[in-house]
């Protein structure tokens, strides 16, 4: 009988705290509850989309 092997645990999540509005979290709070996501998976959505599209103005 073979053997169950189980493989490390990739962790590729990280915790950090950021400040913003009270009105954003209620936002967020909103959304979560009406797409059943949790507040952290839609604000990590919006953080992957921001880089993804974001514009670059780097002249002075």
């Amino acid at each position: 009988m073979s053997k169950f092997i189980i493989p490390p645990k990739e962790d590729k999540m990280v915790t950090m705290t950021i400040r913003i509005d009270k009105e954003l979290q209620k936002s967020y709070d909103e959304l979560a509850k009406e797409t059943n996501r949790s507040r952290n998976e839609l604000i990590g959505m919006a953080l992957q989309y921001a880089l993804e599209n974001i514009e670059r103005n780097d002249k002075q």
